[in-house]
């Protein structure tokens, strides 16, 4: 027999294998087709996501290369610290003047001295007086336009800056600073003759008139001079008699808010200012303070007379009558330990 005649049953070829060899593309022609319609595609796929990917880079080289080539045409004057361009070759020499804290234009009248020919200009404002920025509302002028745009808030009643604590706002950035140190503690402005320190610097200005004497606001009725404006403000009232803060709760009135806050709290039965030494509590902290004295001794108020100490002020101008001998003593005293008291309570 012939190798040619041999069938595959004779050569025991198995099932499968003689399947394939009898019909090569038996169910393989599908696989096949899906496979070669498939490659293609997610070739082709990747190549476009290729192209607009190269595409959008070269879009975007040309748009920055243009973009940096316009600034430079524009702004053709580049620091060589900080790269900054500028339009002008003066305003880079000026702006170069900020690293080298060079400081060439001083002023005359103080001797103060700036790096920037603006800043300089704006400062000799201060001493010319010129405020050529004025407000359209109540005719106030400034010398910098900054200051009259802070200035329009007033007006307008915006506060765009505000405590993240309280929620309290400001108009002014300055103030919500100044403000923050409330809850922050922080006292930065420090009297060199007695210590205290205090969180605004006019505070300080204003403490620092206790140990100079000055008192450079003084009553057109009295006489009577006053250190702080606001104390005269509040010392005024004596004389008008004007009382614009009424209690709820008895109608008693008050020149002062906070005379009337301290009022109240007769009526709340609030003691919030504490003795360390024997526990009793008072509702007015100068109130605590003179009863300190009790346990510290100190008797600040002295008679010119005879030498005696007193620690408080209406004992000092009861005691002082004695030497005076005024008529009508009862009466006197009365009212004079009254005014004496209402000083002591500031008004």
């Amino acid at each position: 027999m012939s190798s040619t005649s041999l069938s595959l049953p004779q050569l025991r070829v198995p099932t499968l294998l003689r399947a394939i060899l009898c019909d090569p593309f038996h169910k393989l022609e599908p696989l096949q087709g899906k496979q070669e319609q498939e490659e293609p595609n997610d070739q082709r796929r990747k190549e476009e996501q290729e192209d607009l990917k190269h595409q959008q880079m070269r879009v975007e080289g040309k748009e920055v290369y243009s973009e940096k080539k316009n600034q430079e045409r524009s702004k053709p004057f580049s620091c060589v610290i900080c790269e900054k361009r500028f339009t002008a070759k003066h305003a880079l020499n000026d702006h170069i003047r900020i690293h080298t804290r060079e400081k060439s234009f001083l002023c005359g009248n103080c001797g103060k001295s700036f790096s920037q020919k603006q800043n300089f200009i704006r400062h000799m404002m201060i001493h010319t007086g010129e405020k050529p920025f004025s407000c359209v509302n109540c005719g106030k002028s400034f010398s910098h336009k900054q200051n009259l745009t802070q200035h329009m808030m007033i007006h307008t009643g915006e506060k765009p800056f505000s405590c993240v604590n309280c929620g309290k706002s400001f108009s002014h950035k300055q103030n919500l600073t100044q403000h923050m140190m409330i809850h922050t503690g922080e006292k930065p402005f420090s009297c060199v003759n007695c210590g205290k320190s205090f969180s605004h610097k006019q505070n300080l200005t204003q403490h620092m008139m206790i140990h100079t004497g000055e008192k450079p606001f003084s009553c057109v009725n009295c006489g009577k001079s006053f250190s702080h404006k606001q104390n005269l403000t509040r010392h005024m009232m004596i004389h008008t008699g004007e009382k614009p803060f009424s209690c709820g709760n008895c109608g008693k009135s008050f020149s002062q808010k906070h005379d009337l806050s301290r009022h109240m709290m007769i009526h709340t039965g609030e003691k919030p200012f504490s003795c360390g030494n024997c526990g009793k509590s008072f509702s007015h902290e100068q109130n605590l303070t003179q009863h300190m004295m009790i346990h510290t001794g100190e008797k600040p108020f002295s008679c010119g007379n005879c030498g005696k100490s007193f620690n408080r002020k209406h004992h000092l101008t009861r005691h002082m009558m004695i030497h005076t001998g005024e008529k009508h003593f009862k009466k006197g005293l009365k009212a004079a330990i009254i005014q004496s008291y209402k000083e002591e309570q500031g008004g």
